[in-house]
């Protein structure tokens, strides 16, 4: 009788381990439910969050690419990819108001000028703020064209890409 009973007792503990390490037992932050928003231990958004936006050329330009968008915490990296860049100078880019239809000629953020068809710059503002609103990413053909557009993205709910006159009295 004691043999049955230290063998009940192991094999409760065992099923106790066993349901517990299927239940979020495990302190392995890369497993995440179905539709739920990563975070890490600060609780801030998961860094993998990313939308990606298509810069469409503008004015004929020939230059088009993506804008990769990942959120960092509380801000937002911007990743500027150009194909045909449209001049070998430095190329001013911006997140401006408005879609590339009707842009808001007044930046809102400025973003790293793209040499040799890239640029990096980490903006503050969440993801999730630029999405949910109207902004669009314009990219001008150097600083001395700087009312130039050559190529535009939409980043949250503005209209079509790549249109609009591509002059403006902002930058």
């Amino acid at each position: 009788m004691p043999r049955r009973s230290i063998f009940a007792a192991a094999a409760t503990l065992a099923a106790m381990t066993l349901a517990g390490a299927g239940c979020g037992g495990s302190d392995d932050s890369s497993s995440t439910n179905a539709g739920a928003t990563a975070t890490d231990s600060a609780g801030s958004e998961d860094s993998a969050k990313t939308v990606t936006v298509t810069l469409d050329e503008q004015n004929g330009s020939g230059e088009s690419g993506t804008a990769t968008l990942t959120a960092v915490g509380s801000t937002t990296k911007v990743v500027l990819e150009l194909e045909n860049p449209a001049s070998p100078d430095p190329q001013p880019a911006h997140i401006h108001p408005g879609s590339c239809a009707e842009l808001d000629p007044t930046p809102a953020y400025p973003l790293t000028n793209a040499e040799g068809g890239t640029s990096e710059t980490t903006v503050n503002e969440a993801l999730d703020e630029l999405t949910r609103s109207d902004f669009a990413i314009n990219i001008h053909k150097s600083e001395p064209e700087i009312e130039t557009y050559v190529s535009c993205g939409d980043i949250g709910k503005g209209g079509d890409s790549g249109s609009g006159s591509g002059k403006g009295s902002g930058y």
